[in-house]
């Protein structure tokens, strides 16, 4: 039986959906099934004549993975895990919260699995894990080193990661997929999916660095496709396309038929105005839009090498344009 966490979110949704429609029964952790729904109108977007038969193929689960006691009873017949769970913040006060939900979770998904002799674990890392290489292509051979602005959430995945490592040295068989910002139909009202919400309504300005995308689709196939294989102990970068902001938020804007970015934000005036949203965070308690750890990131230039990847799995990534135009369709279907 497989057991995958995180199934309520974007990448965990779609990994099941890879799963259960090549036949595959599953065990979906989620820690509210009230998300489900969202999973199900996931299905019926990608396949509304076959949905419901796929959906019978997963039996849901609600729990934390901090509860060791849970846990006994979930890991239970499992024979494969893919780890989508994680907590994303790039606020400084959810810094021990991602430290909690990534690193110990972490921790917990590699002592069952050894406990209970899991045969293979893929856990979904994250390009914030590896290093930068700022004279060409980052690989990920590139070491993630302690800086100043790594962002709480870096350091999480960087010391969940270590987490698997560790596994492995104690005779786990476990792979490791470290994918960019993952787009894909789902909920726009936070992580990623949030551009969505933001270009809508147009958006003007824009930061001058860089980063990349990738398809959530993509993801999954080749996350499917690496625990199939013998591959193990090893990490790969997933990613569809790489750009600059600018770039990503004119495709975005022009799909939706909104303003097109066309004035360059100044560093200092984009972390003058993060600062604000974290001060006034703390008494509100709302986190959305800009942090400080947002804006460090906005103003890198990071530019990835997905050789790697391609050379074990066989997929032509999909472009950003076709992502958005995937993102979209979903929405106008339901």
């Amino acid at each position: 039986m497989i057991l995958v966490t995180g199934a309520t979110g974007l990448l965990g949704s779609h990994l099941l959906y890879e799963l259960t429609s090549k036949g595959e029964s599953c065990v979906a952790l989620c820690h509210s099934k009230s998300k489900i729904s969202q999973v199900t109108d996931l299905f019926k977007f990608y396949n509304p004549s076959k949905s419901d038969e796929f959906l019978k193929q997963i039996i849901w689960k609600e729990g934390d993975l901090l509860d060791i006691f849970f846990l006994k009873e979930l890991f239970t017949d499992i024979t494969h895990v893919y780890h989508c769970a994680a907590k994303v913040s790039f606020f400084k006060s959810d810094f021990s919260e991602c430290m909690r939900q990534n690193r110990e979770a972490t921790a917990n998904i590699v002592n069952f699995c050894l406990k209970y002799r899991v045969e293979k674990l893929c856990y979904v890392s994250s390009t914030a894990a590896i290093g930068n290489n700022p004279k060409g292509f980052t690989t990920e051979n590139d070491k993630w080193e302690i800086e100043g602005n790594n962002s709480g959430y870096s350091i999480s995945k960087f010391s969940a990661e270590k987490e698997v490592w560790r596994g492995i040295e104690e005779g786990l068989t476990a792979v490791i997929i470290n994918p960019c910002v993952i787009l894909g139909p789902g909920n726009w009202e936070s992580g990623s999916l949030s551009i969505f919400k933001t270009g809508k309504k147009g958006l003007l300005f824009y930061p001058n660095g860089s980063n990349a995308t990738v398809d959530a689709r993509d993801v999954a196939f080749c996350m499917c496709f690496l625990m199939k294989s013998t591959i193990h102990s090893e990490r790969y970068l997933c990613v569809g396309t790489n750009q600059s902001f600018k770039d990503l938020f004119t495709v975005v804007c022009s799909k939706m038929k909104s303003s097109l970015p066309k004035y360059e934000v100044p560093k200092s005036i984009a972390l003058f105005s993060a600062y604000i949203i974290e001060f006034f965070s703390r008494f509100s308690g709302k986190k959305s839009g800009l942090s400080i750890e947002t804006v460090h990131s906005a103003y890198k230039n990071i530019t990835y090498d997905v050789s790697k990847i391609k050379a074990v799995v066989p997929i032509d990534f999909k472009t950003l344009s076709e992502t958005v135009e995937n993102v979209l369709n979903s929405r106008t279907n339901q």
